[in-house]
């Protein structure tokens, strides 16, 4: 900080005037030793002009101890005005310098939360590795209360970690698709040949593993029935059920939207599967080249909008396939190449609207496919290439906008089995 070094006021006039004195002593001294010390004439009287000229002399002086003064006090002034300026200077310099420190500290404070955030991610990032790996394991164990415990685990870990649920639903997922034979009914008796305790302890072993592969579609289907806007909902991820064997499940109510989901090459054989209520929306959902053997399997209420629904080259062999009262809105809903070679496929009171069904190159052997009641509203019911070969085809309680297309038949009669409305 820039300091004034001024004397007082008092002080200084003092010492000015006395120096000026000193200064106009010598001058004169200097003038009468220059003018050979003349001597003075004193008279009787001061005249007037005399006193006059002294008088002028005193003022003489006296100003111009005045104006030395005067001098000072500017001097002063102007010292005064300069170091104010340079006060304010140094304050501007100090007021940038605090702003610029405020900002150093800022960036510094900044940066540490960046580190720390950083560190906090990776941190987070190696939890969520590490509980990863641990699920992965569990689900590999050979022992089926450890692996249900893996289910619980990996499904807990999807909620916590949003950037990573797709590939822990992706494991689950994959744990549906593995190997999987289902018990035997009860009533099945051993051969000679197997010990009845190997059969036992592997029936055993297939009920636990069932056990646990529920857990896994009971979990799903749980997450999958939580509003979108709830943050563990599982809406909208992709969900792959290829190959897996399903004899059993609870779907209710579930809502795929979104992503893509496939059942292709799925065997639904034995138990109930229930995809009642459920909502497909958006995005594909496949079921070709999947096999409907035994049990029970219900879309009641289903609603599939917009899209492709593809039931292509499906089997539907035994058991109960259930569409009543499903909804096909918009899209497109292909049965090409399926085969319905035995128990009942059910489409009562299902509402196919503004969309393109389309049974091309089916096979109709066996069974029974119910269209009782089933409306078909400003879309079109394609049945060329069918085959008829046996079981019942009831077509004729279905409404339809536009007649359902059929190969034209040689005799103009339509095959045994097939049930057309009456024109």
């Amino acid at each position: 900080m820039p300091k004034l070094r001024l004397w007082g006021i008092r002080r200084s006039i003092a010492l000015t005037v006395a120096t000026a004195l000193l200064l106009v002593g010598g001058l004169i001294v200097a003038a009468l030793g220059f003018a050979g010390w003349p001597g003075l004439e004193r008279g009787a009287t001061v005249t007037a002009a005399t006193l006059f000229d002294l008088l002028k002399l005193v003022f003489a002086v006296v100003a111009g101890v005045g104006g030395v003064a005067a001098l000072v006090v500017a001097y002063r002034r102007q010292r005064v005005a300069e170091h104010t300026n340079e006060l304010a200077e140094f304050a501007h310099q100090l007021a940038y310098a605090a702003d610029l420190r405020a900002e150093v500290t800022k960036a510094l404070a900044e940066a540490a939360d960046d580190r720390a955030k950083i560190e906090t991610d990776r941190n987070g990032v190696r939890l969520f590795n590490e509980r990863f790996a641990k699920a992965s394991e569990q689900l590999g164990s050979e022992k089926a209360a450890v692996r249900l415990a893996g289910v619980y685990a990996m499904a807990g870990l999807a909620d916590d970690w949003r950037e990573g649920r797709q590939t822990c639903i992706d494991v689950l997922c994959a744990y549906l698709r593995m190997p999987y034979t289902p018990p035997q009914a009860t009533s099945e008796a051993p051969t000679k040949a197997d010990s009845q305790s190997s059969i036992i302890q592997s029936d055993q072993a297939a009920r636990e593993e069932r056990e646990v592969r529920h857990t896994v579609i009971r979990l799903i289907g749980r997450h999958l029935r939580l509003a979108e806007d709830v943050p563990v909902s599982w809406r909208d991820f992709d969900f792959d059920f290829t190959g897996a064997v399903l004899d059993g499940g609870d779907f209710t109510n579930a809502a795929f939207s979104g992503g893509r989901v496939s059942f292709d090459g799925a065997a639904f054989s034995g138990g109930q599967v229930s995809f009642d209520g459920a909502t497909f929306g958006g995005g594909q959902v496949s079921f070709d080249g999947a096999t409907f053997d035994g049990g029970e399997v219900s879309f009641g209420g289903a609603k599939f909008s917009g899209g492709l629904v593809s039931f292509g080259k499906t089997t539907f062999s035994s058991g109960r396939v259930s569409f009543v009262g499903a909804e096909f809105s918009e899209g497109r809903v292909l049965f090409d190449r399926a085969r319905f070679c035995g128990g009942r496929v059910l489409f009562d009171r299902a509402k196919f609207s503004g969309g393109r069904v389309f049974f091309g190159w089916a096979r109709f052997s066996g069974g029974v496919v119910s269209f009782t009641f089933a409306r078909f509203v400003g879309g079109g019911v394609h049945f060329e290439s069918a085959a008829f070969t046996g079981g019942q085809v009831q077509l004729e309680e279905a409404i339809f906008d536009v007649p359902p297309s059929f190969d034209v038949w040689p005799d103009g009669m339509p095959p045994d089995g097939l049930f057309l409305p009456e024109s």
